[in-house]
């Protein structure tokens, strides 16, 4: 039972607490997969490797600060901080979303066959 306990800081959202109220969320729609939030924030952002865009990885990677600063740095305004409970609620909606890659059109394949073709 000591080990629960000291588990549970009392700071989580769920608890009520203060700590981090508020989640990161990306809108994959609107990124454009510049990798900026990725390298300020490492721990906190990747870039998803299907479509190219950013997403985030662990709530609790960075700081707030650092976080913060990698919202700063978005060129196209897509991560913003949302109400904890609201996050689930948005990355439930996600699986509808349509979100296209922003990687070469066409196999490896095609693009070496053009390549050597001049």
């Amino acid at each position: 039972m000591d080990d629960e306990v000291s588990e549970i800081s009392g700071f989580e959202p769920e608890l009520g607490g203060a700590l981090r109220q508020n989640a990161v969320y990306v809108d994959e729609t609107v990124c454009i997969g510049c990798g900026h939030c990725a390298y300020v924030a490492r721990c906190t952002f990747c870039l998803e490797p299907d479509y190219g865009r950013a997403r985030v990885i662990a709530q609790d990677g960075d700081t707030e600060e650092i976080i913060q600063e990698a919202i700063a740095t978005c060129p196209v305004d897509c991560i913003a901080w949302v109400n904890y409970t609201e996050l689930s609620v948005l990355e439930a909606a996600r699986q509808y979303q349509i979100i296209g890659n922003l990687g070469v059109v066409g196999d490896k394949t095609s693009l070496m066959a053009k390549k050597h073709k001049f």
